[in-house]
């Protein structure tokens, strides 16, 4: 089963997504979150997200959620996540327009784990999104994986702690992504440029 979201009232408006990565990407990487109220966002990501919604793009998170097959936490808990998470960006007058999830382990072999491209499908179809000119900033080699199946543009955030091991995923996969950046907000800044 896929977590999804709701469609946005103003779907049919805007065709163009920036498609993001949640844990690692929006904000540190606690392994397993399962408790909303441990959720931390990184500096600039409230500005960065309002911004990109300013300029047209319909935020999209696709996220890999394995913890809910591994049983450390439920699909409730995760949807509590990404409330929270959307409370946090209230006051920045942002928001992620829609949420997706694989709850799936790695051996599953599903479609929907990053990097399958079956949540970006989805939300292309649902969301009505033109993929040709959308965009996704992640910190894993995955993210860049999946955005480069789909012909989006692909940013890589630098993934704190973990720079060498992704490093080493992205060249055994043979990726190079369209940018890099230090943090999400320089990521963004970024992409828009570029669109």
């Amino acid at each position: 089963m896929d977590g999804g979201g709701a469609r946005p009232a103003h779907a049919a408006t805007i065709r163009r997504a920036l498609f993001v990565d949640r844990d690692g990407t929006l904000g540190p990487d606690l392994h397993y979150l399962k408790d909303a109220e441990r959720l931390e966002l990184f500096q600039g990501v409230g500005t960065a997200l309002a911004l990109a919604r300013a300029h047209g793009e319909l935020v999209v998170c696709v996220t890999n959620q394995s913890g809910v097959e591994r049983g450390f936490y439920t699909t409730s808990d995760v949807e509590r996540i990404h409330a929270r998470l959307n409370e946090m960006l209230r006051p920045y007058g942002s928001r992620v327009d829609a949420f997706y999830y694989c709850p799936h382990e790695p051996a599953a072999h599903c479609s929907c784990r990053k990097p399958g491209t079956g949540l970006f499908e989805r939300a292309r179809d649902e969301l009505g999104l033109d993929l040709a000119s959308s965009s996704i900033v992640g910190d894993r080699a995955a993210d860049i994986g999946a955005g480069q199946r789909l012909g989006l543009l692909t940013a890589l955030v630098r993934s704190r702690g973990h720079e060498t091991e992704v490093e080493a995923e992205l060249a055994a996969a043979g990726l190079v992504p369209d940018l890099r950046a230090e943090t999400f907000e320089a990521a963004v800044l970024r992409v828009l440029a570029r669109g």
